[in-house]
């Protein structure tokens, strides 16, 4: 999720976690489509910001775009967790929304179901979005929509327990070299790292760094690289370098436990950012680091504008001046900025930086970032998924080896 304490991050726009937001959806319209023709003055869209009112920057930047498209918006918000549903439901009765705002993963599921159109055919120019960002909207060799912004993983560190453990934070390259300031930590009597391992997506999206910055791929679950990732934290946690809470963890309770000023390092993303400034430590941000050093790939986070398909083909122009319009450099600056996202092209960060040079750790770590549906995964992630997180919790918990858990997660997936 997203960039700065300036950014007014919320929780809310949870990051392409599938965390489901909660509470219940508000909305400036009715969720039904506009049935008029193509000249029709009132164009819809569904977006997943239910804490966004009318009077927010979002709302704004969404009549803004009407404007100067010549037509009227009409905004209907869900709880991501409603998102897709709702979408597919529409499609089903020909009443799709004219602009889909939704979350990265959901859109090959989406786009296999006949919901999306392509860029190819509502002729969205995606050549400005870097191609690791774009390709979680990509299913088949074709492209379904444009990022909005990117959040990810990266690693907050607790600048006075590393420094009274004699932890210097530029010796942390790889995994070995994090262990040794684990175990540097613990002998201090102060607590090493937290995560989620929690047997939810929340569990998987908080592996998936640690899993891919061993060389693991998805599609082979039982690889040595595989249980190379898991061993490390099963390690941690035998060790207790981590704690066992990790199992029932989500992002928050983890994070929770890193605020409490006990713990030298939390896995969490952008998101946190405005809690970590009211922590009342010092802290600072790392880039995960692969098991052989470099910064590992983490899951993307964010939304992706997509044109979902009409019976009226007709409406797609316009619908096409809404998006480039939302994701043009001047308003993609200003909406990551309300989203609290990196963005997703180079330009737009240039600015973003230019303006928060603390920002450049989560600008490296979505440099680096990965969708989760890539590899032309698609709509098989979250079965994957399902399988990895709880091969995760049963090694942690001590039920199985890594390398027995991981067997059986690519079995079941098999």
């Amino acid at each position: 999720m997203h960039t700065s304490s300036r950014h007014r991050l919320t929780a809310a726009v949870a990051l392409s976690t599938l965390v489901a937001v909660t509470g219940s959806a508000c909305s400036s319209g009715s969720g039904s489509a506009s049935a008029g023709g193509a000249d029709s003055g009132t164009y819809t869209v569904w977006d997943p910001y239910p804490q966004f009112d009318k009077a927010s920057a979002w709302a704004k930047l969404l009549d803004a775009c009407g404007a100067k498209s010549g037509v009227k918006i009409k905004r209907t918000a869900f709880d991501t967790s409603d998102l897709s549903g709702k979408a597919l439901l529409a499609a089903q009765q020909d009443n799709s929304a004219d602009v889909l705002v939704v979350d990265n993963p959901a859109v090959s599921t989406l786009a296999e179901a006949g919901v999306l159109t392509t860029t190819d055919e509502n002729k969205l120019d995606t050549s400005a979005v870097d191609a690791n960002l774009l390709a979680a909207g990509q299913s088949g060799g074709k492209t379904y929509g444009t990022p909005i912004g990117a959040n990810t993983l990266a690693l907050y560190y607790n600048k006075d327990v590393l420094k009274k453990a004699g932890v210097d934070i530029s010796s942390v390259t790889d995994w070995t070299s994090l262990t040794a300031a684990l175990d540097k930590v613990r002998k201090t009597g102060k607590k090493g790292i937290t995560f989620s391992a929690i047997g939810t997506e929340e569990g998987s999206f908080q592996f998936l760094p640690w899993f891919w910055g061993a060389g693991a791929k998805l599609t082979d679950l039982d690889s040595d690289e595989a249980a190379a990732a898991l061993s490390l934290w099963q390690d941690w946690t035998k060790k207790g370098y981590a704690p066992n809470s990790v199992l029932n963890n989500t992002q928050t309770t983890s994070w929770q436990e890193f605020a409490s000023g006990d713990y030298a390092f939390a896995e969490n993303g952008t998101w946190q950012l405005t809690n970590a400034e009211k922590a009342g430590f010092d802290y600072g941000v790392l880039p995960i680091p692969a098991s052989g050093g470099g910064s590992a790939p983490a899951p993307t986070g964010g939304e992706f504008v997509t044109i979902p398909a009409q019976g009226d083909t007709g409406r797609y122009a316009t619908s096409q001046k809404l998006v480039s319009c939302l994701t043009s450099t001047e308003n993609l600056h200003a909406t990551d900025t309300t989203l609290s996202y990196v963005a997703p092209t180079g330009e737009v960060r240039d600015r973003q930086l230019a303006a928060h040079a603390e920002l450049k750790p989560w600008v490296d770590a979505v440099k680096a970032a990965k969708g989760r549906t890539s590899d032309d995964l698609g709509t098989k992630y979250p079965r994957i998924s399902e399988q990895l997180w709880k091969a995760v919790q049963s090694a942690l918990s001590g039920a199985q080896s890594p390398e027995d858990a991981l067997a059986k997660a690519q079995s079941a997936v098999k």
